[in-house]
């Protein structure tokens, strides 16, 4: 970590010694990644090396930071939609919208379109779907970021290098009754794209490819295509965000006298924190941050030309680090070994072997597995009753009633599990929505100097501009 911050402190003296525009632009966004989701993953490292106080992750360590306020232009809250549109064009727009002005009629131009009109080389990347909000205000314009299929079609019309994300959500046009709509996977050769599955297939493909699209194996898809798995679920040749950064970089990189735009999104931080699941949200943070230290090698490399931003396009969730007892005890979160959603999985795995007939000794096995309790985590008598009150209405009622947050329905004994090791863990949320908390900002690089006081979303991609030299 010495050697890190050495080496950036080495690297911000000689960018103001030598000033110029950003050629190479990297813009990370962790959605949902409010003040408390960094300032809780850095606790929890300090509470993992026995301190009271933080282990910073990399990108909360840049020289310059601030916080951004986040409201849309019809609501104090802000969604994904009109959240990604300020952060792509500058410009507020309703909830829900996509790259378009609330009238729905006028279409926004984005900083990503604005770099390739420029001659920049362009990359669009996610760990959710290429077709989601966030990633999609940069080359979309829709009324609704509901139109997935729109939006896929956006993708190829916007011309991009290099998309990457999970896989497209709708491909064949489900609300086209006729059933004439071109397929999106065969609309690739029509745009001279090259589709890729997994980061092997990309390296086998991306040498000959003009324009490539990355997503994750089909097998994946077929499990779960609006998504690469959460990183505390993560198994061997799963994608990782960390892939897609590399990838994007590898192939942005094969003509490097344009420079490049790269937007790349965490966009599971968000789906964590509508789960109000504490674990798996620290988890993704790290892994953004892991993401941006591939971004930051290629930094290193090119620190009079390069610019990394990283901030977020709301809080999600209201995160609360402390319940009143004036500490903390974070790192019990560490025995919490797979997300809520995956538990949900593991029970249902119990369900189909057992025939619907699980008896209370396999699910603690389970629970004693996935999140320590009774061992590594114990448990007071109220704790424990709750979760086998949960076990009887839903392993041996009549009817399973699941817990729905925003982009997962899980298992009413795996919400148990989670809420009663974030209680235990002093963890507190508001919602299972957004909040219209700040968001921070960090920055570094050339142009990195104008990242300072209070900011609104929408200054962050004019300064972007103003220091890459493009018009927005």
């Amino acid at each position: 970590m010495k050697k890190f911050l050495f080496l950036f402190a080495f690297i911000s003296a000689v960018n103001f010694g030598f000033a110029q525009q950003a050629k190479y632009v990297f813009y990370f966004i962790g959605d949902g990644m409010g003040v408390n989701q960094v300032q809780g993953t850095e606790l929890y490292r300090g509470e993992l090396e026995g301190k009271v106080g933080i282990v910073p992750i990399n990108f909360a360590q840049f020289p310059y930071g601030t916080t951004a306020t986040t409201f849309s232009a019809t609501n104090r809250v802000t969604d994904s939609a009109a959240g990604g549109t300020a952060l792509a064009t500058g410009y507020k727009t309703s909830n829900g919208t996509i790259g378009m002005k609330k009238d729905h009629e006028t279409d926004l131009n984005s900083i990503a379109k604005s770099a390739k009109e420029q001659g920049a080389r362009v990359g669009i990347a996610t760990s959710v779907s290429v077709d989601h909000a966030t990633p999609s205000s940069f080359y979309a314009n829709t009324a609704s970021r509901n139109n997935y299929y729109e939006i896929g079609t956006d993708l190829y019309k916007a011309g991009f290098d290099f998309y990457a994300g999970s896989d497209f959500l709708d491909p064949t046009n489900k609300n086209d009754k006729n059933q004439t709509s071109v397929n999106l996977y065969d609309m690739a050769d029509q745009y001279g794209y090259t589709i890729a599955r997994g980061y092997k297939d990309y390296q086998k493909k991306s040498k000959d490819a003009e324009k490539i699209i990355l997503f994750q194996e089909e097998k994946a898809s077929e499990k779960d295509n609006s998504s690469i798995p959460y990183a505390i679920d993560r198994k061997k040749g799963d994608l990782t965000l960390s892939d897609i950064t590399r990838a994007a970089i590898n192939f942005l990189s094969k003509d490097l006298s344009k420079g490049f735009f790269l937007m790349v999104e965490g966009g599971k931080i968000d789906w964590a924190c509508h789960s109000n699941d504490a674990a798996t949200v620290f988890h993704e943070v790290e892994d953004l941050d892991n993401a941006v230290k591939v971004a930051y090698e290629f930094y290193a490399q090119h620190p009079d030309e390069t610019l990394i931003v990283i901030t977020a396009d709301h809080e999600t969730g209201g995160l609360v680090l402390g319940t009143g007892e004036y500490d903390l005890n974070l790192q019990v979160l560490k025995h919490q070994k797979v997300s809520e959603n995956e538990f949900t999985r593991i029970l249902n795995g119990l369900r189909k072997k057992y025939n619907n007939n699980v008896s209370w000794e396999k699910v603690q096995n389970a629970l004693k597995e996935n999140f320590g309790f009774w061992e590594d985590v114990k448990l007071s008598k109220k704790q424990e009753e709750r979760l086998h009150n949960v076990y009887t209405k839903s392993f041996t009622g009549d009817e399973v009633k699941m817990e729905k947050s925003e982009y997962a329905q899980d298992e009413p004994l795996a919400a148990e599990a989670k809420r009663i090791i974030d209680e235990i863990a002093k963890v507190g949320w508001t919602s299972g929505g957004h909040s219209a908390g700040y968001v921070p900002v960090f920055a570094i690089g050339t142009g990195a100097e104008q990242f300072h006081n209070r900011i609104d979303n929408t200054e962050i991609p004019k300064k972007i501009a103003k220091a890459a030299g493009y018009v927005l």
